[in-house]
């Protein structure tokens, strides 16, 4: 555990530690079965979900990418680290980087610049809901009172099909009128049974097993909850246990108290909970998924297994009987598919915004057909990457005025404060917006047209990843107001955390000082290398790129 530093500035003082945490990862395709259904998974060194990442706040993680896929690029983007410095490791094809081709290696460097809770998955394709992804831990100053780290909570939506097959669902023609996938289960840490009864057509082994958590009486634990999955909003909740909420995304905050927490895909919520009960309890902890976004839920689920379970055993309960505790959470708390109020969630650490941005953009989100295939658009504009050329890489070269309209550059120039002002015109369900390179100052949420007013002007909600709501119709829309200081050079997406939006063109990306990107940036000679590799390897293979790429 890194020293006590209470009061800090996470953004301007952190640490120089001298230490590398290196890991070295394997990505292939194999037979998993992580709730006892039989599928073609994509794994790490074997393993759903991949390992964990430990670091201290001011260490540097260093990990070596090997690409053992016969058919796929990859990548691995390292969730909410703000990469300063070194933009071109954030992991993202396309944008930072070419893809790591079949049989080809790579070697991200990159320093744990926040500290709290998080997770690193692919950023190639819809990849990761295929299993790339694991939790990343950066420990720092305590944000909260308590006796035990009990470690992450890894929450994941899960599909019996390969994520490819999904994806192919996602991106079939308009005309084939296919519903959008529902997820089959959910799990934590990777773990989660399945009532073979109704996986029809799927090899199935009853009682596959839960994830197991141990406690004494008397004692408070923290809790590390990580939303990794595909799609669903989790509402995670412990049977008649209150939550002391400590930290949001890479935010700590002000502590509050709560029965269930509300994660969005990519987001993250560190809580504590006090072991009141006796010697011989055992509790389940659970997380809802609602079964249908289109009839009050949260979420796209096929209604068969939508609650992912654990167990918490004190110190003398037998452990080989399952808990007999039922939720007390309420079910109007289960169908509420927002954040926590902002006026709730307010940071420990105090930071004003700039009360008037050098720019303001407004970003219009809608869902359509573009003739052959539903896609979303921002502003009028739906992304398409290309894997051959990566955005940051041209910047580098000055070329900052010619890209392609499908790469949906936003090129701020010398601005230092920028705010987006974003509206859900499409009648879809709620999008987790997740920024790269910054926690952002969250503004605002509501519905309809936004009237001007802060929540909080003087210390709003930061966090990378915040929930937009649905649109009411398609003319009374959803909407956010986030804003960013324009301090890290780079080229940094801004994308619905949604596997399957960001697939069908829900993403931006945000040129940040391109001034600055091409003069001062020294940008690796490993990168080059990496295109020329995968240059190499589709002059005999074709990738079948079906979504945007993201």
């Amino acid at each position: 555990m890194a020293p006590k530093r209470g009061g800090s500035n996470q953004y301007t003082d952190p640490p120089n530690t001298g230490v590398t945490r290196s890991y070295d990862f394997t990505i292939t395709e194999q037979t998993i079965s992580p709730d006892g259904v039989e599928k073609q998974g994509l794994v790490i060194n074997g393993a759903f979900p991949g390992p964990t990442i430990e670091a201290n706040w001011g260490d540097w993680i260093q990990v070596t990418v090997h690409n053992d896929l016969a058919t796929e690029g990859t990548t691995l983007h390292w969730h909410g680290l703000l990469q300063t410095a070194t933009p071109w490791f954030d992991g993202v094809p396309a944008v930072q980087q070419c893809p790591i081709a079949p049989g080809s290696s790579f070697t991200y460097r990159f320093k744990a610049d926040l500290y709290g809770t998080s997770w690193y998955h692919s950023h190639y394709s819809a990849q990761y809901a295929g299993g790339l992804e694991g939790a990343m831990i950066i420990h720092g100053p305590d944000t909260g009172t308590y006796d035990v780290d009990l470690g992450p909570v890894m929450i994941s939506d899960w599909y019996h099909q390969s994520y490819f097959d999904v994806l192919e669902q996602v991106m079939a023609p308009a005309s084939d009128g296919l519903l959008p996938p529902m997820s089959n289960n959910n799990l934590i840490n990777g773990k989660g049974n399945y009532p073979c009864a109704s996986a029809t057509g799927y090899n199935c082994t009853a009682n596959a097993g839960i994830s197991k958590f141990s406690v004494t009486s008397g004692k408070k634990y923290r809790l590390r909850l990580i939303n990794g999955g595909a799609e669903g909003i989790q509402k995670f909740s412990i049977d008649g246990y209150q939550l002391t909420v400590i930290a949001n995304d890479f935010v700590p905050l002000k502590p509050y108290t709560t029965d269930v927490v509300t994660l969005g895909v990519g987001q993250r919520t560190d809580v504590v909970f006090t072991a009141s009960g006796t010697a011989t309890d055992a509790v389940w902890m659970r997380s809802t998924l609602g079964t249908s976004a289109f009839v009050g839920g949260c979420t796209l689920n096929d209604g068969v297994s939508p609650e992912a379970v654990a167990a918490i055993y004190y110190q003398s309960a037998n452990t080989s009987a399952v808990p007999t505790t039922e939720s007390t959470v309420s079910s109007s708390d289960i169908e509420n598919c927002a954040n926590d109020a902002l006026t709730t969630t307010v940071p420990a650490y105090s930071i004003a915004p700039p009360s008037t941005p050098t720019t303001q953009e407004i970003i219009n989100i809608t869902y359509s057909s573009n003739g052959t295939h539903n896609l979303f658009y921002m502003n009028n504009s739906t992304f398409k990457a290309d894997y051959n050329d990566p955005v940051l890489l041209d910047a580098k070269l000055g070329n900052t005025k010619s890209f392609p309209s499908s790469y949906n550059v936003y090129n701020f120039g010398s601005s230092k404060s920028i705010r987006f002002v974003v509206y859900n015109y499409a009648v879809t369900g709620v999008h987790p917006m997740h920024m790269h390179g910054h926690n952002m100052y969250v503004l605002a949420v509501g519905t309809g047209t936004w009237d001007g007013t802060v929540t909080n002007a003087n210390n709003p909600q930061r966090r990378d990843v915040q929930l937009l709501p649905n649109a009411v119709s398609t003319t009374d829309p959803g909407y956010i107001v986030v804003q960013i200081d324009a301090d890290n050079p780079g080229v940094w997406p801004f994308h619905c955390h949604i596997a399957w939006h960001v697939s069908a063109g829900l993403y931006i990306n945000i040129l940040e000082r391109p001034d600055l990107v091409k003069n001062d940036l020294s940008i690796p000679s490993i990168m080059a290398q990496t295109c020329r590799d995968w240059t190499t390897w589709t002059g005999d293979h074709m990738p079948d790129e079906i979504d945007s790429g993201l």
